[in-house]
């Protein structure tokens, strides 16, 4: 068996897909995709497929590495996320050509069922009380809201009871058998966050995610010895070696995405890796229906994972939702704030093919907001 063709798509809201085909028919689905990106990772998904086409698709361990390290310039999102979807693709081929789920090439499932999360709130959030009440109604047991919207350099005392306000709206709302995470997009400083995180410990956060940009790693044992609050951070990390700093400050949670983080490949190795500091794996993934069923057979294969992030109805999709790629969306349908384990060989969904091409006739130029403080100085997003 060898691989034929490999095609990609952009379709809205904001994702790429990738579709490689073998010689004798089977066909694997993956989603290669830097959000505001997903030009630049298309070109670079056609330049590694020159070296793809007329491989055997099921060396997926020796192709991983010759994708990654066969150049001798590697690394980074745009490469790492082209290798991460074409990663996907091959799993999903080799699940099908084995007649098994990627998680029972993975050693066989450790749980029935995985937790997900849903978002409330938006990019500055708002109404969180009536936004959690509708995903409690829903089912959630897990919602995830940013911290704040922009956010100064040293948050006055009025911008910190806001935060503290929000996340108390939704604590009321939650009770005590529900969780709500934070997600501070490294919009804070490690100084305003030494002082937030303290301050919102009384409501007991799940955990605060991205507390400080990728680039200021060096920050996080600080933050961690003085937060009460568990910290998580990796959707802007796409490697193992890279998540080595994190662990060694003590983060609880990471999170890479199996979208840019090398793939399923990549993403096992770096849940094995935070096994060995006691830290658990949430991967990040607000995004398609390829890059959440990719999540999901890697969720139940391994034993540190903690919670699934999933996009169904978040703030970034409009006009078009990740089920609606799917012949039969039933797989990724939740129940008591769980999707219960699917078995169908590969990664266990079925891509609406015809739904796919037509969509990426009218490709997508989805970029994300940039943002500027009232001086005119700009802002993390």
């Amino acid at each position: 068996m060898k691989i034929d063709r490999i095609e990609t798509f952009l379709v809205p809201p904001r994702w790429l897909f990738c579709r490689v085909e073998t010689d004798d028919g089977l066909v694997g689905w993956g989603e290669p995709v830097v959000e505001g990106r997903a030009e630049v990772v298309r070109s670079a998904v056609e330049v590694l497929a020159e070296y793809l086409v007329g491989q055997d698709p099921l060396r997926i361990e020796q192709h991983w590495q010759i994708l990654t390290k066969g150049g001798f310039y590697r690394g980074g999102p745009v490469l790492s996320s082209a290798v991460a979807g074409l990663d996907q693709a091959l799993w999903d081929i080799a699940g099908q050509a084995y007649g098994a789920p990627v998680h029972a090439l993975l050693g066989g499932p450790v749980r029935d069922r995985v937790r997900i999360y849903s978002w409330i709130g938006g990019d500055e959030p708002g109404e969180i009380a009536e936004a959690a009440a509708e995903q409690v109604a829903a089912g959630l047991t897990g919602i995830k809201m940013n911290a704040s919207g922009r956010l100064s350099a040293i948050p006055t005392p009025a911008e910190i009871d806001a935060i503290v306000r929000r996340v108390a709206a939704a604590r009321e709302v939650l009770g005590a058998d529900r969780d709500i995470a934070l997600d501070f997009h490294g919009r804070a400083g490690a100084a305003a966050v030494r002082r937030i995180l303290p301050e919102l410990a009384p409501l007991r956060p799940f955990f605060a995610e991205e507390p400080v940009l990728p680039d200021q790693v060096h920050h996080l044992h600080d933050i961690v010895t003085c937060s009460p609050v568990p910290v998580a951070t990796g959707e802007r990390l796409y490697g193992r070696s890279e998540f080595l700093a994190p662990l060694q400050a003590g983060v609880a949670v990471v999170q890479p995405d199996l979208s840019h983080a090398g793939g399923i490949s990549e993403v096992r190795r770096i849940a094995a890796l935070a096994e060995t500091y006691g830290a658990v794996l949430a991967p990040h993934c607000p995004l398609g229906p390829i890059a959440l069923a990719a999540s999901l057979q890697v969720a139940f294969a391994t034993p540190n994972f903690l919670i699934q992030e999933q996009s169904i109805g978040i703030h970034y999709h409009q006009g078009s939702e990740l089920l609606d790629y799917l012949v039969d969306p039933a797989p990724l349908r939740f129940t008591d704030g769980h999707i219960a384990r699917f078995d169908t060989p590969g990664l266990g969904v079925t891509v609406d093919e015809a739904a796919v091409r037509a969509a990426a006739r009218t490709p997508h130029a989805w970029r994300n907001p940039v943002w500027h403080h009232d001086d005119g100085s700009f802002a993390e997003w």
